[in-house]
């Protein structure tokens, strides 16, 4: 039977968190969209899981520890940044 809900690994930890800025944070978000590499220096991001995020592919980012959700709603708000106008604000 495979589960529907999992715990994300401790060891994505900074995966999830720097997912969770995406989702959250504009500024962080601009930055990421002008150079994804710029804005990961410094985040403890391993080689792989920077270029996951880089073409932000979700089941790789998955695969890696992300929790589907924020891989969801970091794309969600990228896309929205990328095309302001297109998404309804929630």
């Amino acid at each position: 039977m495979e589960r529907h809900y999992f715990f994300p690994p401790a060891r994505a930890y900074a995966l999830n968190r720097f997912l969770y800025r995406l989702k959250s944070d504009a500024a962080l978000r601009e930055r990421f969209l002008g150079d994804a590499e710029a804005a990961m220096e410094g985040q403890d991001l391993d080689e792989k899981t920077r270029a996951a995020l880089a073409s932000f592919e979700r089941d790789a980012l998955v695969a890696l520890g992300a929790h589907p959700y924020l891989v969801f709603m970091a794309r969600l708000r990228l896309d929205m940044t990328r095309t302001p106008g297109t998404f309804e604000h929630f």
